[in-house]
């Protein structure tokens, strides 16, 4: 397991890179997706994901032609994002669902905007034309970030998830682009 601890700086003083996410940030990358699967309602998932499921999940988006980022921060991977296509459809190919993970650390140090910013410029790149945020309805600062990238409400879905003994609902918000 990676040891964040001691650091932490602002970001100010980080160096930071955002750049495609390699075989070696798949250790950092589970360390950040595992928080989430245990501490948060940001993934509906229960146990944690093997280096195998991580190896795999990296493996069948890079072959797909989708964006594995990552943002590295003094030589640390300390978030990441991706996405994919929306539904396993053919009418779905244009319309992608994308995810940010950012180290718990390293939150509200604007790295999601740094991801998300180059998702959206990557998306446009490939002749998308729709891209989709799936939200736990009780994450405000997520709803209230993708709303300052042009991101609309687009649906509620009542009760769909259950996590922490509580039902969850789950908010998508959508962006032309």
């Amino acid at each position: 397991m990676l040891n964040f601890k001691g650091q932490l700086k602002t970001v100010y003083r980080m160096k930071c890179i955002v750049r495609n996410a390699e075989t070696k940030d798949l250790a950092s990358i589970r360390e950040i997706m595992n928080d989430a699967v245990l501490n948060t309602t940001a993934i509906y998932d229960y146990h944690e994901r093997s280096d195998v499921y991580v190896q795999h999940w990296f493996e069948s988006l890079t072959q797909a032609g989708m964006p594995v980022l990552v943002c590295e921060v003094d030589g640390l991977c300390v978030a990441y994002g991706c996405y994919a296509v929306f539904r396993p459809k053919d009418g779905y190919r244009f319309c992608v669902e994308h995810s940010i993970y950012v180290h718990k650390d390293y939150r509200g140090k604007g790295l999601g905007k740094m991801l998300l910013e180059k998702l959206i410029d990557t998306a446009r790149q490939q002749n998308l034309h729709t891209m989709i945020a799936g939200i736990d309805a009780e994450n405000v600062e997520s709803i209230t970030f993708h709303k300052k990238f042009g991101f609309a409400e687009c649906g509620y879905l009542k009760e769909v998830g259950y996590k922490f003994d509580r039902w969850l609902d789950l908010v998508f918000m959508e962006k032309i682009l």
